[in-house]
């Protein structure tokens, strides 16, 4: 008898230890396809939940600790850690983490574009989560191609729509009372002026941007869509627009001959009067300026006729996160109306949101349109009418290369 109570000791010691030594594997199992949403709110109630993501702007960060993180403890009792990373450092983490097969520490994280793709393909990320999302069903269109695909690849549930980027060109009214709308009445307009249109050279990011709407507007976008990485192929589409922006060269600052380094610098000239025109991926940014004092009063954003290239960014749950239920959670509760007019609010934020229109009620609708923009920007129903997707990532730098072999000396 005595040996049978010892054996049962030791077969009770074993399985401590082998929980203890290996229990970072089970406490990262979260069997979400057994669970009911209310079974998930139980779970999660209490818990920490760490968001890391890019921390490089002071206004993000303060909402993020503010109105979201408050939020989020006063309707779940959930502890919202915002943890600033630069993405690179986090997916290094993470792949370091996966290596050594270790418990993580991030529960959420901001990404989007090549890093979702990298991620996603070392199988770093946790899903798919998104149709258990209350909000995501009743808010998040689906079909949506911005929801379906990150800068063209695939996001089949494994990250959530958090805010959304549209491209915008700024004049001053004052000075241009009738801004080009297309492709053509730009150049028109640079003949008019010339020496007084620019942007940035690829491969900055927005003067990258810049070029491909006016690809767009020249041979329209839907052929980019799915197309092949092939540089013969993306050079027979662009060639119409590389003709185009040949015949621009001329009349740009400098005869096109040099760039500015970057989009800070055309900020700069623009403010100065220097040129005439300066854009951004914010399209809150001229009310920013203006009312810091950067811009003219008169400053106004316009979109081509044919619409602008727009991308999203979104949340993911790495594979190791701790607290799977507790991120569930804060995630959906970034879909609520609440939080995203909170964040369209230029004095929080600015970012757009991701909830689809067709699914508000009219007084879901009125909240987002009661939010001040502030002067020059763009409302969010002109925006969405008028927005194009991304290419998708491969394409981007072979369409840069192009451009730069004919147009840079």
């Amino acid at each position: 008898m005595k040996r049978k109570v010892q054996i049962g000791i030791i077969t009770s010691m074993i399985l401590i230890l082998a929980t203890s030594c290996g229990g970072h594997e089970d406490e990262t199992k979260f069997n979400l396809e057994e669970m009911t949403w209310e079974e998930i709110l139980e779970e999660a109630e209490g818990s920490e939940v760490r968001f890391y993501g890019w921390g490089g702007d002071q206004a993000i960060n303060d909402w993020l600790n503010g109105f979201l993180a408050e939020r989020i403890l006063e309707q779940y009792g959930i502890i919202l850690e915002w943890v600033p990373m630069n993405i690179d450092e986090i997916l290094n983490k993470l792949q370091g983490e996966k290596q050594g097969n270790a418990v993580g520490t991030a529960d959420m994280i901001w990404i989007n574009g090549e890093n979702f793709y990298t991620a996603k393909t070392n199988e770093l990320l946790y899903g798919p989560f998104t149709e258990v999302l209350p909000n995501f069903v009743a808010y998040i269109d689906s079909e949506d191609v911005e929801v379906r695909y990150d800068f063209g690849f695939p996001t089949e549930g494994f990250e959530a729509p958090y805010g959304k980027a549209q491209f915008v060109m700024i004049y001053d009214e004052a000075q241009t009372p009738d801004p080009p709308v297309n492709h053509e009445e730009f150049l028109t307009y640079a003949k008019q002026y010339p020496g007084e249109l620019t942007f940035p050279a690829p491969p900055d990011f927005t003067g990258s941007a810049f070029i491909r709407n006016l690809i767009y507007d020249i041979v329209g976008y839907e052929q980019f869509i799915g197309m092949e990485a092939d540089e013969e192929v993306v050079r027979e589409a662009i060639a119409p627009a590389i003709d185009y922006f040949k015949e621009l060269k001329p009349y740009l600052w400098r005869s096109g001959e040099t760039y500015p380094a970057t989009i800070a610098q055309l900020e700069n000239m623009f403010s100065d009067g220097e040129v005439r025109m300066v854009m951004a991926y914010n399209s809150n940014l001229v009310s920013q300026r203006i009312s810091s004092g950067i811009f003219p009063e008169t400053s106004t954003s316009v979109i081509f006729e044919k619409g602008t290239i727009g991308n999203g960014h979104f949340i993911a749950i790495p594979f190791n996160s701790p607290n799977k239920a507790g991120a569930l959670v804060a995630i959906n509760e970034i879909l609520s109306v609440e939080v995203q007019s909170s964040k369209y609010d230029p004095e929080n934020w600015g970012d757009l949101p991701v909830l689809n229109n067709d699914k508000l009620s009219q007084d879901e609708r009125a909240v987002f349109n009661s939010v001040e923009l502030g002067k020059g920007a763009l409302p969010q129903d002109v925006l969405l009418e008028n927005r194009l997707p991304e290419v998708p990532a491969p394409l981007v730098p072979i369409i840069d290369r192009i451009w730069m072999e004919n147009l840079l000396d």
